[in-house]
């Protein structure tokens, strides 16, 4: 059976779903998040443990599912969507400084050669599949055209990673409304969490992925700045997975990939070897398929920090996936965007107004002072992905392809035996 394309935002949950699945958008705050199955983290969160503990961010969502059986291009069935991230949300046209960087560049993000050259972003970023960017930067363009905002032209940044198993990706199911959507419904507070948005289909360290975020909120006598932090997780293997520094998927069983139901001609692993149906795999040992995926990270912060400086903290964010095992595998499209919500009106790039004065006061935290920013950074980057596998649900795709989310119960089992549990 089919149903109709069902379109979540942020702040309308409605889906028509198949009788087999079930809707995988509610807000994080009716989920289970890894600090509350005991998973212990270093550092002081946010409120909200979120992107959005960074004052003015504002972030939405538009998530599609529809469909199951039998891929067939351009029908389905479908599991994708859009993220879009809003540096000083929608009321304020002002840009950011901020830096990119690239763990490994088996991806894409749009828009970066500007930001790498100036320092300036004067777009919102948006997260999707691979084959979505371009209409998704289409609809940016058009969106920020809509709201008057000024420049005459923008660069901007669309990030992907590839939800090709779960999802119709050749498809081109994103479509321009759906990338307007996520950007009008953004708003500021808790942020949803698994499968939502961009993160819909994907698969994050041999378990399902997809959205995660988490945030950091300095010591006062470290200037009191907050880092945010948000994901899109596609990376990874089951066998490196670390969790609270436990490589747990190893101990991990019932997981592995599969179909819910053989289709003809058979679907097959990336090793080559038929997809074994879900329940019958018990006793087979196949061999793990090799890492490929990618992750987009984005680090939010009210430090006043310069581009360099962005870029100091944008590179850390591979110190925070290192924690969880990740080597920046060749197939991984690990790319990272940084920015600052200080030095508002500083430099707006090519949208600077003509009357902009020629010279901006900047603040700027000296350099002695930014290796609690880096820690924060280490620190959220590693939750927001662990947030992402614990908010994810079992979903069934394409082909029948299922992907297991991490068994909360087996989690915590592992985590108690090598007294890495946080019983609080």
């Amino acid at each position: 059976m089919t149903c109709h394309p069902s379109i979540v935002a942020a702040v309308l949950i409605a889906l028509v779903l198949p009788p087999s699945l079930t809707a995988q958008t509610a807000p994080s705050g009716s989920k289970a998040r890894a600090r509350d199955l005991g998973v212990p983290f270093d550092g002081t969160t946010g409120p909200l443990n979120a992107i959005t503990d960074v004052a003015g961010v504002e972030v939405g969502f538009t998530t599609l599912i529809s469909g199951e059986g039998k891929r067939v291009v351009g029908k389905g069935p479908v599991r994708t969507g859009v993220t879009a991230i809003l540096p000083r949300g929608k009321a304020s046209s002002d840009g950011v400084f901020a830096a990119f960087y690239a763990g490994n560049g088996n991806g894409d993000m749009t828009g970066t050669h500007w930001v790498e050259e100036n320092g300036v972003l004067e777009t919102p970023i948006m997260i999707t599949n691979t084959l979505s960017v371009g209409v998704v930067r289409d609809a940016v363009v058009e969106w920020m055209v809509k709201h008057d905002r000024a420049g005459p032209f923008w660069y901007p940044v669309v990030a992907e990673t590839s939800d090709g198993r779960l999802n119709d990706m050749k498809g081109q199911h994103v479509k321009k409304e759906h990338a307007l959507q996520a950007l009008d419904s953004a708003r500021s507070g808790r942020v949803q969490e698994g499968n939502v948005g961009g993160g819909t289909g994907m698969n994050c360290n041999g378990f399902k992925g997809g959205t995660g975020t988490s945030s950091r909120r300095l010591p006062a006598e470290a200037g009191g700045y907050v880092v945010g932090v948000l994901v899109q997780c596609n990376y990874g293997s089951k066998s490196e997975v670390r969790i609270a520094g436990i490589p747990v998927g190893r101990e991990i069983t019932g997981t592995d990939p599969c179909v819910a139901q053989q289709i003809d001609p058979p679907v097959r692993l990336a090793t080559g070897q038929p997809a074994p149906v879900c329940g019958r795999q018990v006793n087979m040992r196949l061999p793990e398929e090799p890492e490929q995926g990618s992750i987009i990270v984005v680090v939010a912060t009210d430090a006043p920090a310069t581009p360099d400086q962005l870029k100091r903290i944008v590179r850390r964010v591979g110190l925070g996936m290192g924690r969880m095992g990740s080597i920046h595998g060749n197939g991984s499209g690990d790319i990272f965007i940084a920015f600052s919500t200080a030095n508002a009106g500083a430099d707006d790039g090519n949208s600077s107004a003509p009357d902009h004065a020629p010279v901006s006061s900047v603040k700027r935290l000296i350099a002695a002072r930014i290796d609690p920013l880096f820690t924060a950074t280490v620190q959220a980057t590693e939750e927001a992905i662990t947030n992402a596998m614990i908010a994810a649900e079992t979903m069934v795709g394409a082909d029948y392809w299922t992907s297991y989310a991490i068994p909360h119960d087996q989690l915590r089992a592992v985590l108690k035996k090598y007294n890495r549990l946080s019983e609080k």
